[in-house]
């Protein structure tokens, strides 16, 4: 890996690297040895996450966090630019989350020896997959004082702009049950499948709540993402689940969101509800001193981040954090992903004039 490159250039290159979730020790493997060259540095490890620090003595540490691993890849490896490196186009698997945000952590790191704050550059695994996977929350467990800092910054994507906070998630099992029978003899039995109709109904008509909360709106959702069931093509099924992913504002406890959706499906006949995979939210917290100055040294309006990230980790941690990464999240795990050039050098150069104004 070459820290000398410039950042759009390195993108490319974290990029053809493969680390799908799961996958990520080569990558892991690349980024120390980089930063182990830099002799500013202190670096750790802990299984296929990476951590770098500088020790100058400056009164305050800003800590820059960005995962390493992709969601599994659509056919849209190896990258392709079209236009120049300076102001183009870069496609591919993880060009917007969050290849391009991860170059900028490394040049940040490899060009800026003497920043004005102490750093703490965080590269992890496995956030695209389930929380009990998550690279950083094994960091936050067995060493949180390696993520000890005044404020954060996740470079996750949010086209160049400040993202508050993010929204919470929380993913449920409906089960519904019924009783199997030959489906000649379907009066026999009682269809499953069809058990599950009310709370699908149900689903269709939700209406999105929106929440102000330090100026930022942030959008509700209630969504199916999976229904399974069925035995066989001649089998009345008596097993059915949907599986619902709720996001919501971060005003909600996580405890609060659980029970909001076990009470909007109730009535519709579940036999049970299972949470199977949940993370809070975290409050936009831009009143924070060092927030207000990173808003004021990159400039533009703060929006609200309707997905969730590990911001809401350094949240729990006591350490106030942001969102502001190059990527565009619309296009976050999309076939067509990609992300502008120069969109990667005006976050690069933007951190740089914070970290050496």
């Amino acid at each position: 890996m070459d820290l000398t490159l410039d950042a759009a250039r390195l993108t490319a290159q974290l990029v053809d690297t493969a680390s799908v979730s799961g996958d990520e020790k080569h990558l892991a493997d690349l980024v120390e040895t980089a930063l182990r060259r830099l002799g500013h540095l202190e670096v750790d490890r802990d299984g296929d996450a990476v951590v770098a620090r500088t020790r100058l003595g400056r009164a305050e540490r800003v800590v820059l966090a960005g995962h390493l691993d992709t969601v599994p890849v659509a056919g849209n490896l190896p990258s392709r630019l079209d236009g120049t490196w300076e102001d183009g186009v870069l496609w591919g698997c993880g060009t917007s989350d969050m290849k391009a945000g991860v170059a900028v952590q490394l040049r940040i790191a490899a060009t800026v020896p003497a920043p004005n704050r102490d750093l703490t550059f965080v590269f992890y695994d496995n956030e695209e997959v389930d929380a009990s996977r998550n690279g950083l929350r094994r960091l936050a467990e067995r060493h949180p004082d390696w993520l000890t800092g005044d404020f954060a910054v996740l470079l996750e994507p949010s086209d160049g702009e400040i993202e508050g906070g993010c929204q919470g998630t929380l993913r449920a099992v409906l089960r519904t049950e019924g009783e199997r029978a030959h489906s000649a003899r379907s009066w026999l039995g009682t269809n499953a499948i069809h058990a599950a109709a009310p709370a699908l109904a149900r689903l269709a008509a939700y209406e999105s709540r929106r929440a102000v909360i330090d100026g930022l709106e942030y959008r509700e959702g209630l969504n199916a993402v999976r229904v399974s069931g069925g035995v066989a093509g001649n089998v009345v099924p008596d097993v059915c689940e949907v599986t619902v992913n709720f996001r919501y504002a971060p005003d909600r406890s996580e405890e609060e969101a659980i029970a909001f959706v076990r009470e909007y499906f109730d009535g519709c006949g579940i036999a049970g509800i299972t949470v199977e995979d949940s993370s809070p939210g975290a409050l936009p917290g831009l009143a924070h001193p060092a927030a207000a100055a990173f808003t004021a040294a990159v400039g533009g309006t703060p929006r609200p981040k309707y997905g969730w990230t590990d911001v809401a980790r350094f949240t729990a941690l006591g350490v106030p954090a942001v969102n502001y990464g190059p990527g565009d999240p619309n296009y976050a795990h999309k076939r067509d992903e990609h992300v502008h050039t120069a969109r990667i050098h005006h976050c690069e150069e933007r951190l740089r004039a914070w970290l050496t104004a």
